[in-house]
């Protein structure tokens, strides 16, 4: 078996069900840097479920504010995991 144990665990995250939940939190790490301060604060949570990002907040502007900015978002999401994981946002 050749490559490195890294490309051995990235190409099973690729292949199972895990690499959302993994992804999840590679965003949530990052979270306050992809999108400032203040939107970190009041997300409430943040989940990817298949090629979905799932974005909880119970504040109404925040809520309008992320809806406008979804193309953005994904963007911004897609450039920090470093590849193109996300297709949509969903705000609940």
């Amino acid at each position: 078996m050749e490559g490195t144990i890294g490309e051995a665990l990235k190409e099973f995250l690729k292949k199972s069900k895990l690499k959302s939940g993994v992804q999840a939190l590679q965003i949530k790490d990052v979270w306050e840097e992809i999108m400032g301060r203040t939107i970190a604060r009041y997300t409430d949570k943040i989940e990817i479920i298949n090629s979905t990002l799932f974005i909880h907040t119970s504040v109404a502007p925040l809520k309008n504010e992320l809806i406008y900015q979804k193309a953005k978002i994904i963007e911004r999401v897609n450039e920090a995991l470093g590849e193109k994981s996300i297709n949509e946002v969903v705000v609940k």
